[in-house]
């Protein structure tokens, strides 16, 4: 997919968020994690990230069961060594995790955003 197909697949996304990634989303916007300022649904490469802090070039994925398909998973390592190239990290995590340990999760990501910002 190109860069352009990612951005328009970007806008269309940001209006069908799923119900853990609106979830989390509410979380993260406003600066509301910690200060870090979080974009939703954010375009980069080929690639549409569900959540991109840019001051710590951290991604943040929401998986839901779809990603243990093999062929799923296959593009999933393509996609996140592709980032890390870009010098993204890139932290997964659950759909399930997202429902029932939302506090968990937010703490996790503050806390790797806050490491790769104080490098």
């Amino acid at each position: 997919m190109s860069a352009q197909g990612a951005v328009s697949r970007a806008r269309v996304s940001r209006r069908t968020l799923t119900p853990p990634e609106a979830r989390l989303w509410v979380s993260l916007k406003g600066k509301q994690s910690a200060g870090l300022k979080f974009r939703r649904q954010h375009p980069l490469g080929a690639y549409v990230l569900d959540f991109y802090c840019p001051e710590a070039r951290l991604a943040v994925e929401v998986d839901g069961q779809q990603h243990g398909d093999p062929e799923r998973s296959e593009h999933d390592r393509r996609r996140t060594a592709w980032l890390a190239k870009q010098d993204i990290q890139v932290l997964r995590v659950s759909a399930e995790d997202v429902r029932v340990n939302l506090d968990g999760v937010l703490t996790w990501i503050r806390t790797n955003a806050e490491t790769r910002i104080r490098g």
